[in-house]
């Protein structure tokens, strides 16, 4: 649990916007550097990065990805996911934050009307962030929804119970998932504050610490109509699940970067060679400095992959979206994601091993790799998009549409 902290998420930062992506990347460089002098303590005592993230929306990049027509950055899919990795090397608890907000900003371009993206844009686009109320504890998957938006003769009202609300705490506007009168699910975008609306930071996962991605508690809160957003049907063309899995992979491969580099910086001037080595210091070991190359190998084809994933997604024409342009995103994606996640775990691991006995020492932190690896990660299983991968080269099958892959 995290102590009591002074937040102030309903008054917005202003915001610049940023059109070039160099400014986009000294940008993100800015904040990782202001986010990584706290690093260790913030995620030992649970302290939010809230000067880090201030930065961030006024910096101008949570509009990075909005069209320039409604006054955003209009930026690539690859610098978006670049972003993301430099401020996740920092701090990946901070680079998850503004992930879902992202998220939504697809899912708004995809399926929002004109109307609606004009509104929540220009929202956007003053610095206001997005935050997730998320799925739901005690249902049978991830996806199902018990949670209902009725109409009440004082207009639209919606009641429910969500976790894993990553960024709520921090959110100028709370969306989450409710199923209609009509048996329809759909998205509902709602400012904070709002009367029947609770954000509570319960979070207590082992790493992503400083996320605050808990409950959010709905109690008959009333829902402005011209915000809401039908679900699309699950065989719609989107480019939703891609870009959503982009940036978590952008995540996870910060998190790699992040640990490799403190494990060489720690081999070169904290770390003793093992006694058989026969040399003075351990980073002329040759069996370590073959670990180290290998490992590096497999961060390499990460960002490789991760880019060109990003470089497929913005090679397609959104006006001509077909299912086999979508599947082909999805792919790319995963194929990206397989990586990154195998090489956050395998990295943050390597750099304990790596460091021997004294790396394991609360005094330096390096623990909090490996479970920010691990808890991110968990996000969705690798092993479903090896099936999914196999299947659409093998069989020709396309993916199923939803935000996990």
């Amino acid at each position: 649990m995290t102590q009591p902290q002074q937040l102030t998420p309903r008054s917005a930062p202003k915001a610049a916007v940023l059109t070039d992506e160099r400014q986009a990347l000294e940008a993100a460089r800015a904040v990782a550097e202001l986010a990584a002098k706290e690093a260790v303590r913030r995620d030992r005592e649970r302290i939010y990065p809230l000067e880090a993230l201030s930065l961030f929306s006024r910096l101008g990049l949570g509009s990075i990805s909005v069209p320039r027509e409604f006054g955003g950055g209009g930026l690539s899919y690859r610098t978006v996911a670049e972003v993301f990795r430099l401020i996740s090397a920092a701090d990946p608890s901070l680079g998850q934050i503004p992930q879902n907000h992202f998220g939504l900003i697809q899912y708004l371009r995809d399926e929002g009307t004109y109307g609606q993206q004009k509104s929540l844009f220009k929202a956007v686009v003053e610095g206001q962030r997005f935050g997730n109320g998320g799925p739901e504890k005690n249902t049978h998957h991830t996806r199902e929804v018990l949670a209902r938006l009725h109409q009440r003769p004082d207009g639209l009202r919606l009641s429910g119970e969500k976790f894993y609300s990553t960024g709520a705490l921090f959110a100028h506007i709370v969306v989450t998932t409710a199923v209609d009168d009509h048996g329809k699910a759909v998205l509902a975008f709602i400012p904070q504050p709002a009367d029947g609306l609770e954000v509570i930071d319960d979070w207590s996962g082992v790493g992503q610490r400083t996320t605050a991605s808990g409950t959010v508690r709905l109690n008959e809160v009333w829902v402005n109509p011209q915000w809401i957003v039908p679900v699309p049907a699950e065989d719609k063309p989107s480019l939703r699940g891609p870009v959503s899995q982009l940036i978590q992979a952008a995540i996870d491969a910060g998190i790699a970067r992040g640990a490799f580099d403190e494990a060489c910086e720690f081999i070169r001037t904290q770390s003793r060679p093992w006694v058989d080595a026969g040399v003075a210091h351990n980073a002329d070991d040759p069996h370590l400095q073959a670990d180290v190359g290998r490992v590096n190998v497999e961060l390499s084809a990460a960002e490789a992959l991760l880019r060109r994933a990003a470089s497929v997604l913005d090679g397609i024409n959104p006006t001509q979206l077909t299912a086999e342009i979508a599947a082909k995103a999805s792919i790319a994606v995963a194929e990206a994601k397989v990586l990154t996640t195998s090489v956050a775990l395998k990295a943050s691991e390597k750099l304990l091993e790596w460091g021997g006995s004294r790396a394991t020492l609360s005094q330096h932190g390096l623990d909090r790799h490996w479970r920010n690896a691990r808890t991110h990660t968990l996000h969705d299983p690798v092993r479903w998009k090896y099936y999914a991968i196999g299947n659409y080269y093998l069989n020709g099958v396309y993916p199923v549409r939803h935000a996990w892959i």
